[in-house]
């Protein structure tokens, strides 16, 4: 693959991450948008069916892990790196949903910041951006160590 067509996939990749946030947020299934976005210290708690609740955010995290995946792979062709992420984006899904669900239902926390944030990273491809450049620098320790 050339090197301009790897180029203009991952920004298509990208632009296509950020069509599907707009998109996601119009047309899944999440009553904590509106009520994050109003001001939330002071009204109700939605209710939340967590069955469509956990299945929708499986879905989106899983469409944004896809996306990432190939981005990662389309910058390093590593995959070592595809399969540790993979791997990591499994391990933290595991964890931030039972977070989050344990949170909304039996409200753990006295705060409502672990359900946003746990939130926020299932829904929105944090982990990319948190990845990328790791592994630009487990590159660059693999080079200078052979040296």
């Amino acid at each position: 693959m050339s090197n301009k067509l790897q180029i203009l996939l991952i920004v298509v990749l990208f632009a296509l991450l950020i069509f599907l946030r707009g998109f996601f947020d119009t047309y899944m299934y999440d009553p904590l948008i509106s009520y994050f976005k109003s001001d939330y210290l002071y009204i109700e708690f939605p209710e939340i069916n967590n069955l469509k609740y956990t299945f929708s955010l499986f879905f989106r995290f899983s469409i944004n892990t896809i996306i990432s995946l190939i981005i990662i792979y389309l910058f390093y062709k590593n995959g070592n790196y595809v399969r540790f992420a993979l791997k990591f984006y499994i391990a933290m899904f595991i964890l931030l949903s039972v977070i989050l669900i344990l949170d909304l239902n039996y409200r753990f926390f006295n705060t409502y910041m672990v359900v946003f944030y746990a939130r926020r990273f299932l829904i929105h491809p944090v982990f990319l951006i948190v990845l990328l450049p790791a592994f630009y620098y487990q590159k660059l320790q693999n080079i200078s160590s052979k040296k």
